[in-house]
């Protein structure tokens, strides 16, 4: 096993979300969470290779440990991507093989790989031929038709023979025809057993679940079974759970919900001085009150304000002081 990777360092995780993880929510996560591993949404290989968007790779240095989410299927190509995110300074790449859109579906990456698990293995040892980073595997447990247990113990043993070490299971197989993104993250019935049983059989390969966790009690039900949990909707509409996650999982002492948001003001106002619209950044905090008093209020004065030209840390403020009157 690498030197860098433990089956400690995924305990908790925060899953790759498009639009959603972005590098302000990031950032904001890890106020919450000092140990929870932090993932990017999923950049295309062709974006960073062929397109040069390397602004998609920046990041805070507040935010390691951080994973740099990779969709493609051209070993290559995967290959410079993954080079690129190791000299960005990201700690892990993780390749998308779960991902049901139909973009990912034209462009032969995300789930419909799980038909061609030789083909992510190729993908795999370019990757790790030219990173000294691990190279990690997000999937899921099935695609369409291909329901098995064997069909996943298979995939496994292929990313195992190309030097996996840690694979990220969603939970849940993938329709890809018939069913939206959207759909695909709710109808397919979710399936622990299976990745329970997938660990027990792979007893050296560090499993992460995901899909449809919510609670500190999931979390820790889960880790009896699993080397780590990722969460995704749950941390982004309730990102205090982070905080209590932290708590309960390492000991870290909760802050305050309103010590959160003090500390996330000097990362606000240096981002305003760049150009950055408050916008980008408060839109992460919408659910930080999620199930206290004065929530609503809090979210409402947010929303209406901070697309608003001027926007600044003061909005923040009085959305924080609406939400103590409200209550």
């Amino acid at each position: 096993m690498s030197a860098t990777l433990a089956p400690a360092d995924f305990r908790l995780c925060v899953a790759p979300m498009m639009d959603w993880t972005d590098r302000h929510c990031r950032y904001f996560h890890r106020l919450l969470s000092p140990h929870a591993r932090l993932y990017t949404e999923m950049v295309t290989s062709a974006a960073l290779v062929r397109g040069g968007q390397l602004r998609l790779l920046e990041h805070s240095q507040q935010e390691h440990p951080v994973a740099l989410q990779l969709g493609g299927s051209d070993p290559a190509e995967l290959a410079h991507a993954a080079r690129l995110g190791a000299q960005a300074g990201y700690d892990e790449v993780n390749l998308n093989v779960g991902c049901p859109s139909d973009r990912v579906q034209s462009g032969r990456f995300g789930a419909c790989l799980m038909r061609e698990p030789a083909l992510v293995g190729d993908c795999v040892r370019a990757m790790r031929a030219v990173v000294d980073v691990p190279v990690t595997v997000k999937c899921r447990i099935g695609v369409d038709d291909q329901d098995a247990y064997a069909d996943l113990q298979r995939f496994t043993e292929t990313v195992l023979e190309a030097g996996v070490e840690v694979l990220v299971v969603h939970a849940r197989k993938a329709w890809l025809q018939g069913l939206s993104p959207k759909e695909n993250r709710e109808i397919p019935p979710l399936d622990y057993e299976r990745v329970y049983r997938l660990k027990r059989e792979f007893p050296g390969l560090i499993v992460v679940i995901n899909g449809g966790i919510t609670s500190v009690a999931a979390v820790q039900a889960h880790l009896t079974q699993v080397d780590g949990v990722m969460l995704g909707r749950a941390a982004y509409h309730d990102p205090y759970l982070l905080a209590q996650l932290e708590a309960a999982l390492y000991g870290t002492p909760m802050p305050s919900r309103e010590t959160v948001l003090g500390h996330l003001r000097p990362y606000v106002e240096a981002e305003l001085k760049r150009g950055t619209a408050l916008k980008h950044i408060s839109r992460h905090l919408l659910g930080l009150y999620q199930g206290e008093p004065g929530a609503r209020s809090f979210r409402r004065m947010l929303s209406e304000g901070a697309h608003l030209p001027g926007a600044g840390w003061s909005l923040l403020e009085r959305a924080a002081s609406g939400r103590r009157d409200a209550a």
